[in-house]
């Protein structure tokens, strides 16, 4: 049965989300794709044309992530600072 309203359905999500890690034997390779994915993304970034060599693409696609999470790390220092703030 679906829950009807929101918070259930959260609550319900959480539970089930903590259940199927705790069943989970080695979470490094259950999250492979997902990073495998990410790399990919940045990969075609910074290489949308397939010029560069591996290494160099690899290379420019690790600051490329790099450079989105300190982004990502200042917008939530900024919010932050503004909750704090009011």
């Amino acid at each position: 049965m679906a829950a009807k309203n929101p918070e259930t359905r959260a609550l319900v999500s959480r539970i089930g989300a903590h259940a199927s890690w705790a069943a989970t034997d080695d979470r490094t390779k259950r999250t492979q794709p997902a990073r495998d994915a990410m790399l990919l993304r940045f990969e075609r970034q910074v290489d949308p044309d397939g010029r560069l060599s591996e290494t160099e693409r690899r290379e420019r696609a690790e600051h490329a992530r790099r450079a989105w999470l300190l982004s990502l790390s200042l917008k939530s220092a900024k919010a932050r600072a503004a909750r704090k703030a009011s």
